[in-house]
């Protein structure tokens, strides 16, 4: 039986050859004698897929170069949302909110 990561790579590669094959998911999935649904339930559940959750995925850091303030802070960016991070935080908040954002962004 194959492991996760596994299925995961050989759905991709199928993906990958319908979409670049140009015909209709219906003359496709006859030829390779696939299964339609499951054609679409791999493309949805792989395009929302966390990033995490795919293999060798790196997320992108973007660091702005900001004069040095006076207060000392953080600001983190995940997705579309931005957290500011003040001397002094709650280290378990942040993480929980860290973990939210990245289920939702």
């Amino acid at each position: 039986m194959s492991t996760q990561l596994e299925r995961r790579q050989l759905w991709n590669s199928r993906i990958a050859a319908f979409r670049a094959s140009g015909q209709k998911a219906t003359e496709w999935c006859a030829a390779e004698q696939i299964n339609r649904r499951q054609l679409y339930n791999w493309m949805r559940r792989l395009e929302n897929e966390q990033p995490e959750e795919r293999s060798g995925a790196w997320l992108t850091v973007k660091v702005d170069e900001k004069p040095v303030q006076t207060t000392s802070s953080l600001q983190i960016k995940i997705g579309s949302a931005s957290i500011e991070v003040k001397s002094g935080y709650d280290p378990a908040l942040l993480a929980d909110v860290v973990r939210t954002l990245q289920t939702v962004c």
